[in-house]
């Protein structure tokens, strides 16, 4: 049947690509569900979550 693989952006059972990454912030090495671009900065998770919530 065609239908037996459920989802397509990565939640279809299959685990994720992840990414080595440097946070721009702590320089810890980290993973990332996405391929950086190189023109932005990328943060980990306890980074991110602190910019998201203090940051404005």
């Amino acid at each position: 049947m065609a239908f037996q693989e459920r989802g397509g952006g990565g939640f279809g059972g299959r685990p994720r690509e992840m990414h080595k990454v440097i946070c721009s912030d702590c320089k810890k090495e980290c993973e990332v569900p996405f391929k950086p671009s190189g023109d932005r900065p990328v943060y980990c998770k306890e980074c991110f979550s602190k910019r998201k919530d203090g940051g404005r």
